[in-house]
């Protein structure tokens, strides 16, 4: 299932939604302008390496911020920004813009958080717009549950679109990342090398910031 819009209309132009939608290409335009010389180090500065976060905090911690306009590849960044697309502008609408952003990177930072605490010694980096986008999920879920979504579906060969309230999409991308996310500490436990994949955990703990962060910053104050 693939979102494609929301039956939703805003009262404002969610200007921050558009800004970090194209922050989010021109940083990963730059990065795969790089060189495999020059991408590592890149990634080494700006991307959250678990291990070198908890050695080195005090110096480490800007990079909470700056993973998050860093992605792994092509589909990892579409598939980020056409969620951010979709449901970013009505938690800016009911948010305000300053208050908005500032959500948004908390969202993101914490979840950052939540994937350094399951790994703290990992060297793997973490990068991505996934655990902010995830804090919009959780607040758009508690705001406007029953708001339909078009949606992509895709079942085999055949194509085609439905209306679905949000409920649905958002509950189908939390329950995903749960069951994902223990099966991935499982496999932990049962490992005795990394490997690299997506950060559940990150999603998760997003999503749950998202829903408490979400009334604190405005999300249900009255309609002006």
């Amino acid at each position: 299932m693939f979102p494609l819009y929301d039956e939703n209309p805003t009262r404002i132009t969610p200007y921050i939604t558009y800004g970090l939608i194209g922050m989010n290409i021109l940083v990963f335009l730059h990065e795969i302008s790089l060189s495999g010389q020059a991408l590592e180090p890149f990634l080494e500065m700006y991307a959250v390496i678990p291990q070198e976060l908890t050695t080195n905090f005090a110096q480490e911690w800007t990079t909470l911020f700056t993973s998050q306009f860093l992605h792994g590849g092509w589909w990892h960044l579409i598939s980020n920004m056409v969620y951010l697309w979709v449901f970013g502008n009505n938690i800016e609408d009911r948010l305000g813009h300053f208050k908005y952003i500032i959500f948004y990177l908390a969202c993101g930072a914490l979840a950052a958080m939540c994937q350094w605490f399951v790994g703290v010694n990992s060297q793997i980096p973490s990068l991505g717009a996934s655990g902010a986008i995830a804090g919009i999920l959780g607040a758009y879920i508690i705001r406007f549950a029953h708001v339909r979504v078009v949606t992509l579906i895709f079942l085999g060969f055949f194509v085609t679109t439905i209306r679905v309230p949000a409920l649905v999409i958002i509950g189908l991308f939390f329950v995903q990342n749960i069951i994902s996310g223990l099966a991935s500490l499982q496999q932990a436990a049962n490992m005795s090398v990394e490997s690299g994949g997506v950060a559940y955990w990150a999603h998760i703990g997003g999503f749950v910031f998202g829903i408490i962060l979400g009334p604190v910053f405005g999300l249900f104050r009255q309609s002006e």
